[in-house]
């Protein structure tokens, strides 16, 4: 059974993921603090974490570090009354594979757990990409997509995991344009804008680390790889 920890402070909210939960399918277990978390993560390994940012003994984002610092690979949604991009952005590079707002409905957080749990080459996923090969080159640019490295003219550059994304979703296809939906989907798993301008601050993440004219926009329309 799919086993999923609940870390919330809030009594009535973690009752409520709870049998929500456990009435779909799957395990759940639940953790009060960060410190239970950080425990219960080490005795049983969780498949995903629904982490709230605001617990009363350590601060989300710490709790967060010291899952990847511990070598917890499982996908962590963090669930937060929070809702500044600078909040958002800094839960997605501290190693969050999702963002949830309080308040929340159900059905959207259960999309996003089911999204997360898909295994990789899941057909319900859609239509596979095209084979992915070993390296991506376009211009001065080349991706390692085994190792995860990048490089500029020969130089290694150190991108993040949700940077390292988005360069190779537009690296795929140089000169097609994709929308900020599309890159929303593609890179972050949303269905839909969730009104913040999270693509426009990793592109400009990208543009100083891979260089300023390596992505084009497209005004009105969105933003594509520039051909060599």
């Amino acid at each position: 059974m799919t086993h999923i920890l609940i870390v919330e402070d809030e009594e009535r909210i973690a009752s409520f993921l709870t049998k929500g939960l456990t009435g779909v399918g799957y395990g759940v277990s639940w953790a009060a603090s960060g410190a239970e978390a950080l425990a219960l993560t080490h005795a049983e390994p969780p498949d995903l974490v629904l982490l709230d940012l605001g617990l009363a003994d350590m601060d989300g984002m710490a709790v967060l570090r010291r899952l990847r610092a511990a070598e917890c690979r499982a996908p962590v949604i963090i669930l937060t009354a929070r809702t500044g991009v600078t909040d958002t952005v800094a839960a997605l590079e501290g190693g969050a594979d999702d963002y949830v707002t309080k308040p929340f409905r159900f059905a959207e957080l259960l999309a996003r757990v089911r999204l997360r749990l898909r295994p990789a080459g899941d057909p319900s996923a859609g239509p596979a990409d095209d084979a992915a090969p070993p390296a991506l080159a376009v211009g001065s640019v080349r991706l390692e997509l085994a190792t995860r490295r990048a490089f500029v003219d020969g130089g290694e550059v150190a991108l993040s995991a949700r940077e390292f994304a988005l360069a190779q979703t537009l690296m795929r296809r140089p000169g097609q344009v994709f929308s900020r939906s599309q890159l929303l989907s593609l890179v972050w798993g949303y269905e839909h804008d969730p009104g913040s301008n999270v693509v426009d601050v990793y592109l400009s993440y990208l543009r100083k680390k891979l260089g300023a004219d390596q992505i084009e926009t497209v005004r009105g329309v969105g933003f594509r790889w520039r051909k060599p």
